[in-house]
């Protein structure tokens, strides 16, 4: 079988070789960026479960600003986790964005400005997540760069109480591969995938995560990412 880096390593050097890829260079142990993340961020904003959606949760890598743009744009509430979850998540209301400077709020650099940082407790209820991807099989198994902040990021909200939702990604056509992707339990898996090509719906048959795997998660990562202490404090240290 090959592994889950083996197939990570194939789509960036593809990608990489190709020249699908745009910056940050080099694509490798990243979410990658690529020509038509534009397209991409269109054909998500033409579903319907876009549309009706009024809270979107949004990965803060470079391929997914079109749509984070476009959410501030459509009047939405914009939720896109601290890289490497170290403050939890930053909420960006439409009402706080001037006109105009909607692609300004949604990049990583200037987001803070425009939006805040807010505690578990008030994160609104989600209506769909978004997130980036290295590789996606037409099933909807999905691998990330490897550090697991997506299936982490999901496993949170649900601990929340948030009700499952659908979960999107965006990738270029030559990221959805054939290879066994290798699943783990607490992987998170995609219902839609948008390409520069279009959207495909994966019908995944793999259940998503209910909540975190908390045998998972060590003492170096409860440090790393205080938003897993706040939420075990939250729910359960007066528990037991």
């Amino acid at each position: 079988m090959t592994t889950k880096d083996e197939i990570r390593h194939k789509v960036w050097k593809q990608l990489t070789d190709e020249k699908n890829g745009r910056f940050p260079f080099p694509l490798v142990n990243r979410i990658p960026n690529f020509k038509g993340a534009e397209k991409a961020a269109a054909h998500i904003a033409s579903l319907s479960i876009y549309k009706e959606a009024e809270v979107v949760k949004v990965n803060p890598d470079a391929p997914q600003l079109p749509l984070r743009k476009q959410i501030l744009v459509d009047g939405k509430v914009l939720l896109v986790p601290t890289p490497r979850l170290k403050a939890g998540f930053i909420m960006v209301k439409p009402e706080w964005v001037p006109p105009g400077e909607e692609r300004k709020a949604a990049s990583l650099s200037h987001i803070k400005s425009y939006g805040k940082v807010i505690p578990l407790t008030e994160i609104p209820p989600i209506d769909l997540m978004v997130v980036g991807s290295v590789a996606i099989h037409p099933d909807g198994r999905r691998l990330g760069k490897g550090e697991g902040y997506a299936d982490r990021e999901y496993a949170i909200v649900r601990e929340l109480g948030n009700p499952p939702v659908p979960i999107v990604t965006s990738i270029h056509s030559t990221q959805l591969v054939h290879e066994d992707i290798p699943r783990d339990t607490y992987d998170l898996t995609v219902d839609w995938i948008a390409t520069e090509k279009g959207m495909t719906k994966t019908n995944t048959p793999y259940e998503k995560p209910n909540g975190v795997e908390w045998d998972h998660v060590s003492d170096e990562e409860m440090e790393e990412m205080p938003v897993l202490k706040e939420l075990w404090d939250l729910k359960y240290k007066n528990k037991l």
